[in-house]
């Protein structure tokens, strides 16, 4: 399969994305079918393409799945992450948190999670930039890692492998409960990044004073520790909110009723960024049932992929296209060199044969716009079709002038 073929069949997963038929053979049928899928390519070659659609070397297969688990894609998806990585300069604001991509494939690390609308699925560890919420950044959560130092705990070790390409440069990370750690937060600032999240109430950095169970409402408490501070907001009477910042040195408060402090104010704000990402992902999203687990990790690639191609058309092109408009005109632009192809190479075949038939042959017209199955003499000089003279449109005769 050469590349503009393979362009040509993400086209069409694109495209499935977007009209939603009861099946995948209604996608080139004559009612429901979308005739840019159907000009692109046939549904045998689609299902052909699908069945063989294969991300590594077989020969290599076992010796890598030894120490790589993720081996069966591994060399794909990390050229999709660098590629993420090198592409976009994200801003200030990046977000850091969980997706579950469903899937119910069977592989060693899939997911149950049940707080999630999907359950199952492989779970993936994303940063992401708040204002354009491009994919920045993603890791694959495969169990136990060995290769973790030891001592080191999983939120800390994602934290930073995460951030890693964006340090130094003066940007705050936010997390939720699971990432907070003082340990995280002083790493970071060694290296000019600053972290806003979440902390769970039951947490072994929490002071003792700080867990009153009656809490006035809409009361405040600040507590400070070397490089970052602790407040502690009640919204209701019986509830607080723990909120752990390394980037902010004073806490103030709102001039309101609810007289809500800056760092659960800038929290609120900054936390939707994966969020958000993911919805929109979902709208239009490639995935469909599949049994390997590779090609569920490659309709994610995709999702990813088409998202971050839309935030850095934006940012090169300056126009805000609707986001359905830009998929259509990208499956447009994907499938036109494999159509290209198509053409000429139908072209070549029929220049390659004679304009007549051979003495003592006779050929059936491949037209058949006004006839069934008539024979036919001479060819189309446009498209080199075999044309009979009920298909056939006689050239007009023209004047000296007109010629």
């Amino acid at each position: 399969m050469a590349l503009p073929e393979l362009m040509a069949f993400i086209a069409i997963l694109i495209l499935r994305g977007l009209t939603k038929v009861p099946s995948m053979s209604d996608c080139w049928s004559a009612n429901l079918g979308n005739p840019q899928i159907i000009a692109t390519m046939s549904q045998n070659r689609f299902k052909d393409i699908m069945q063989h659609l294969r991300f590594d070397d077989r020969d290599t297969h076992s010796e890598r799945t030894k120490t790589d688990k993720f081996a069966a894609i591994s060399a794909v998806w990390s050229s999709f992450v660098t590629n993420c990585i090198t592409s976009y300069n994200p801003g200030r604001h990046i977000t850091i948190d969980e997706q579950l991509f469903l899937s119910k494939t069977r592989c060693c690390f899939l997911q149950y999670i049940a707080t999630k609308p999907d359950k199952f699925g492989i779970k993936f560890w994303v940063a992401c930039d708040l204002k354009s919420k491009y994919t920045c950044d993603v890791l694959p959560y495969l169990g136990k890692d060995t290769s973790r130092p030891s001592g080191e705990r999983l939120s800390e070790n994602v934290v930073l492998r995460l951030m890693k390409p964006f340090l130094d440069k003066r940007r705050n990370v936010t997390t939720d409960n699971f990432f907070t750690l003082r340990s995280v937060a002083q790493r970071l600032l060694r290296q000019k990044t600053t972290i806003l999240s979440t902390v769970n109430k039951i947490g072994r950095e929490i002071p003792q004073s700080s867990r009153q169970r009656h809490c006035n409402e809409f009361t405040t408490q600040v507590f400070s520790t070397t490089g970052a501070i602790l407040t502690v907001y009640a919204p209701k009477q019986e509830k607080t909110v723990y909120v752990f910042s390394s980037m902010h040195s004073v806490v103030q408060t709102e001039n309101t009723t609810k007289r809500k402090p800056n760092t659960i104010t800038l929290y609120n704000t900054t936390k939707c960024g994966m969020d958000l990402m993911d919805q929109m992902v979902r709208e239009f999203t490639v995935h469909t049932g599949t049994q390997r687990w590779p090609v569920a990790v490659f309709y994610n690639m995709i999702d990813k992929a088409v998202l971050n191609a839309h935030v850095l058309y934006q940012a090169r092109t300056g126009r805000q296209d609707r986001w359905v408009d830009f998929l259509v005109e990208l499956a447009r632009e994907l499938a036109n060199s494999h159509e290209g192809v198509k053409k000429a190479r139908k072209e070549e075949l029929l220049r390659q044969q004679p304009s007549t038939p051979s003495p003592g042959k006779r050929a059936i017209c491949q037209v058949k716009n006004q006839c069934k199955n008539n024979h036919a003499t001479v060819r189309c000089v446009e498209c080199y079709r075999y044309t009979c003279g009920k298909c056939r449109r006689e050239i007009p005769l023209q004047c000296q002038d007109c010629k």
